[in-house]
C-alpha cells in the first residue's frame, strides 16, 4: 500500500483544502503518514502571501527529497500558478498543480506531464477538521479587490462559490461527523454568492437553521463588508460565536488610499463600534501590515493611536513583504527593513497589551466553552465563545463537549483558567 505525506502552509483554507485532497488519496487505499516520515508521495500545499512562506515551501520541498530521493513529489496551490520557475529551478521532476487542478491531485500523479496549468475559474468546496470538534469549512474562493500588496487575486482568481443550496448541501455533508463548531472559512467570505445573486447574509439565515451545529464561527470578513444586516444577525442568534476577524491593514487613512482598500478608518470604527454596542464582549480582532511603501512615522503613529483607542482584541502584525507583480513593489519611498522590524515589535506589543486588557475584562463572566482534543502539559484546552483560550485539568471526557464556565485568572503563557459550571 502506497504512502502519502501533506505540509500544508499558509491559510485556513489550504488546510481545509488539504484535508479534501486527504481523503481523496485514502479513497483510493493510501496510507497518510507524517511529513518526517518517508512517503512514497510528498505534497507541499503552498503560500505566496510572503517571502517567508515561499522560503518555507522550497525547505519543505528540500526535506522530502533528503526523506525519499524516489519519491514523487507535488507542489500544489499558489506558488506554482506563480513562481513555478523557481519550483522547477529546485527540481525539473515535480509534479506542479494549480488552484483549479489540485484536486486532481490522486488521478495525475502517474502522469508524464509536469505541471498541470488552468486559469483558477470552478469552485470546489473543501473542510477540514480539528479533531472531532471543529470544522473549517470553504463557502468562498478568490478575490476581485486587487489590493496594492496582495498576489491572491493572480494566484487564487477571482471571487467565486457555489450556490446557496449547495453549499448548505456540503455543510451537512461536513457536519455529519458529530462537530460542535462550523468556521466558515474564504479568501472574502463577504463576497459569497455575489455571482449567483445570493449574499453572505442569506447563507447565514440558513444555516442558523440547522440542527447539527451547535456553533457558528466566521473567518476573516472584510470591514466594507460587514453589514449591519450580518453584525444584528449574530447578535440576535446564540449559534453564531462573538467574534469577528476585520482587516485593518493601517490606521492611516493615507495609507489605506494607496493600499487600494475599500473603507476609511471611520468606516472601521462604525464597525466595531456597532458590534460592541449589540455584543460587548465579542472578540474583534485584525490584521495590520507594517512597512507599506510611503508609511512614514508619522502614518506609524497614526495606526498605533488608531488602534490603541478602537476597541479590538488583539492583531495578527505582517511585515510588508514584496511581491511580484503588484503595484506596491514599484511603488517609490520604500520602508528600510530596520525600520519595518522596529515598527514590527511595536505593534506586537500593543498587541499583546490589547489582549491582556480584553482577558482582564473576561475575568468573573461565566460563557459557553467548546473542549478540544488538544492538551499542554495536564491540561485541556479550550475556547470560549468569544475565542479566549482556555484550560482545566478535566480529564478527556470534556473533549467535544460544551459546558458553562467562569474565567478565573490568566497565565503566564496567556491562557486563562476557569471553573467549571
Amino acid at each position: 500500500m502506497k504512502t502519502v505525506a501533506f505540509h500544508t502552509l499558509g491559510c485556513k483554507l489550504n488546510f481545509a483544502e488539504s484535508s479534501t485532497i486527504i481523503r481523496e488519496f485514502v479513497e483510493k487505499g493510501y496510507t497518510v503518514t507524517g511529513f518526517k516520515e518517508k512517503a512514497d508521495v510528498y505534497v507541499i500545499h503552498s503560500c505566496v502571501v510572503t517571502q517567508q512562506a515561499e522560503r518555507k515551501c522550497i525547505y519543505a520541498l528540500r526535506q522530502a527529497k533528503m526523506r525519499n530521493p524516489e519519491a514523487r513529489i507535488a507542489v500544489i496551490g499558489c506558488m506554482p500558478e506563480l513562481n513555478a520557475e523557481r519550483l522547477r529551478k529546485e527540481d525539473s521532476d515535480l509534479l506542479l498543480l494549480g488552484n483549479s487542478n489540485k484536486f486532481e491531485l490522486p488521478d495525475l500523479l502517474d502522469s508524464t506531464t509536469e505541471s498541470i496549468d488552468k486559469k483558477p475559474e470552478t469552485f470546489m468546496p473543501s473542510w477540514s477538521s480539528e479533531g472531532r470538534t471543529r470544522t473549517f469549512f470553504k463557502v468562498q474562493d478568490g478575490c476581485d479587490y486587487f489590493c496594492g500588496y496582495c498576489t491572491i487575486p493572480l494566484a487564487r482568481g477571482r471571487s467565486r462559490s457555489a450556490s446557496l443550496n449547495e453549499t448548505l448541501s456540503s455543510i451537512s455533508e461536513a457536519t455529519a461527523h458529530g462537530c460542535k463548531e462550523l468556521v466558515l472559512s474564504g479568501i472574502n467570505i463577504g463576497d459569497f454568492g455575489k455571482k449567483n445573486n445570493e449574499t453572505l447574509y442569506q447563507l447565514l439565515c440558513k444555516i442558523k437553521e440547522l440542527k447539527n451545529i451547535s456553533r457558528i464561527r466566521l473567518s476573516s470578513i472584510e470591514p466594507d463588508l460587514t453589514t449591519d444586516d450580518i453584525i444584528s444577525l449574530m447578535a440576535e442568534n446564540p449559534c453564531f460565536m462573538p467574534h469577528f476577524h476585520i482587516p485593518l491593514q493601517s490606521g492611516s487613512d493615507e495609507i489605506l488610499k494607496s493600499m487600494g482598500r475599500r473603507y476609511d478608518t471611520a468606516l472601521f470604527t462604525e464597525k466595531v463600534q456597532k458590534i460592541k454596542k449589540l455584543m460587548p464582549h465579542a472578540c474583534i480582532a485584525t490584521d495590520v501590515i507594517t512597512g507599506y511603501p510611503g508609511e512614514t512615522e508619522k502614518s506609524h503613529e497614526e495606526t498605533m493611536s488608531f488602534i490603541e483607542k478602537t476597541d479590538l482584541s488583539y492583531m495578527h502584525v505582517f511585515t510588508f513583504s514584496e511581491r511580484q507583480n503588484t503595484r506596491a513593489i514599484k511603488m517609490e519611498n520604500q520602508v528600510p527593513p530596520n525600520i519595518k522590524k522596529l515598527r514590527s515589535l511595536e505593534l506586537h506589543e500593543l498587541s499583546e497589551r490589547k489582549k491582556l486588557f480584553f482577558y482582564n475584562q473576561n475575568i468573573g463572566r461565566i460563557s459557553e466553552a467548546l473542549f478540544e482534543s488538544e492538551t499542554l502539559h495536564t491540561n485541556l484546552l479550550g475556547y470560549t465563545d468569544n475565542y479566549i483560550r482556555i484550560k482545566t485539568p478535566a480529564g478527556q471526557e470534556l473533549v467535544n463537549s460544551i459546558r458553562k464556565v467562569k474565567i478565573t485568572g490568566i497565565d503566564a503563557d496567556g491562557i486563562c483558567s476557569i471553573d467549571l459550571l
